[in-house]
């Protein structure tokens, strides 16, 4: 026999207290449950997006350029990785009109220091990523382009604005990892493949023919022209990247304040890139930006021209024309800062003759540039002749008319001794 138990009026609030606890834990649960969906949401589209962390491999060479996990392509677009800084500089080196892909990172617990005058001091674990690429074509993007036809367009960098590369607009080429190792700086090159889907190690570098496409032809200057895109092997990359010829070591170029001192479109709005890297925990010691050195846009018109010029000749020759550079012994100087004179090649004699002077008697005539040996270098292709002599296969026309706008507007004569 069951007995049947009545409610008490005193009883009732126990019995509230329970409905109200047990729909409390209900919420509770449910609230439980959703966030445990939306976590697995976000592992989920972790897992798709495919981005392990960034690897520091400290030693070796990795076969592929995703075992870096530093850029990899994901739903139609090359992308960055969690802590992977993007970059630019004022004025960017010349590389047969390639745009390129600019980042940092370093591993937790470490940061830069800031050099006014040289590359900024990145501690050892630090990855630097530069990948070269061309915007196709608009023949490029359909069924009847070539794949080797890719625009001819200056190269401002402006095509990454902290979502990705559209993978459907560019066609990648190369991906050169500088890596911070204990033993010094150093330079591993990876090549893309066809598809498009990853980037292979090519120590011993690659060639790859290409046609570079404007929409027309102007000022002599066609408006397709085949070239062959040399990607340097691993020796090569001390040619530049040794800017002291002493010791030999590799460093960065690029990132010096006075390159990198300038706004950038990161995915969160545009800041000021050494302010950005402060932020992040990237770099320290830098002082107010009003004291930081600051190279112009050698492309923008409105800069005066002298800062232009010395902008594009620091940025593409200074790696050498230093005074502990690959090419101090021929007493020229083209870095930030060297005096308009002698040094600067002003009516100075090249230490060696040959096909390299056109049978010109000095570097720089001061209202002549057609005498004058720097922009006929600059505007040769010839092995011997062209400078810089590596990383390009083709001259940079704006980039000539500049220099000899520069040269054309220098007061003074040089005197020929006989």
């Amino acid at each position: 026999m069951f007995r049947v138990f009545s409610v008490s009026a005193g009883a009732r609030p126990v019995r509230d207290a329970l409905r109200h606890a047990t729909r409390r834990h209900r919420a509770q649960g449910a609230l439980l449950q959703g966030f445990a969906l939306l976590l697995l949401a976000l592992l989920l589209a972790g897992c798709q997006r495919g981005m392990q962390p960034v690897a520091f491999h400290a030693e070796g060479r990795p076969a592929r350029l995703s075992d870096w996990h530093v850029v990899e392509v994901h739903d139609g677009k090359l992308q960055l990785n969690d802590g992977v800084v993007p970059y630019d500089l004022n004025t960017p080196l010349f590389t047969d009109y390639a745009h390129k892909l600019r980042t940092i990172w370093m591993p937790r617990g470490v940061s830069g220091k800031y050099q006014p005058v040289d590359t900024l001091d990145f501690p050892v674990g630090t990855v630097i990523s530069k990948t070269f690429y061309y915007p196709r074509p608009d023949k490029g993007r359909t069924a009847d382009g070539k794949f080797s036809d890719v625009a001819r367009t200056a190269d401002y960098s402006r095509d990454f604005a902290g979502q990705g590369l559209a993978m459907a607009n560019v066609r990648l080429i190369e991906t050169r990892i500088l890596v911070h190792r204990q033993n010094g700086w150093e330079a591993i090159p990876y090549v893309w493949n066809d598809a498009q889907t990853e980037a292979t190690l090519a120590r011993t570098g690659a060639v790859l023919p290409l046609t570079l496409v404007a929409a027309s032809a102007q000022d002599g200057i066609p408006a397709r022209e085949n070239f062959n895109y040399v990607v340097p092997d691993e020796s090569q990359c001390a040619s530049c990247h040794a800017q002291d010829w002493i010791d030999r070591k590799v460093h960065p170029i690029g990132p010096k304040a006075r390159h990198i001192n300038k706004n950038y479109p990161y995915a969160d709005g545009e800041h000021n890139q050494l302010e950005h890297l402060v932020k992040v925990g990237y770099l320290t010691g830098v002082p107010a930006l009003a004291t930081v050195p600051r190279d112009v846009d050698a492309s923008d018109p409105k800069a005066p021209l002298d800062a232009r010029a010395r902008a594009w000749l620091d940025i593409n020759c200074g790696h050498c024309h230093n005074p502990n550079g690959a090419a101090n012994t021929t007493g020229l100087s083209l870095i930030h800062g060297t005096p308009e004179n002698h040094e600067l090649g002003i009516c100075k004699p090249p230490t060696a003759a040959g096909q390299g002077t056109g049978n010109h008697f000095f570097d720089i005539v001061p209202g002549q540039p057609d005498a004058s040996i720097i922009p006929y270098r600059l505007a040769s292709t010839e092995p011997g002749t062209m400078m810089p002599e590596i990383g390009r296969s083709t001259a940079d026309h704006e980039a000539i008319a500049l220099i000899k706008a520069w040269i054309a507007a220098m007061p003074g004569t040089c005197t020929v001794l006989h």
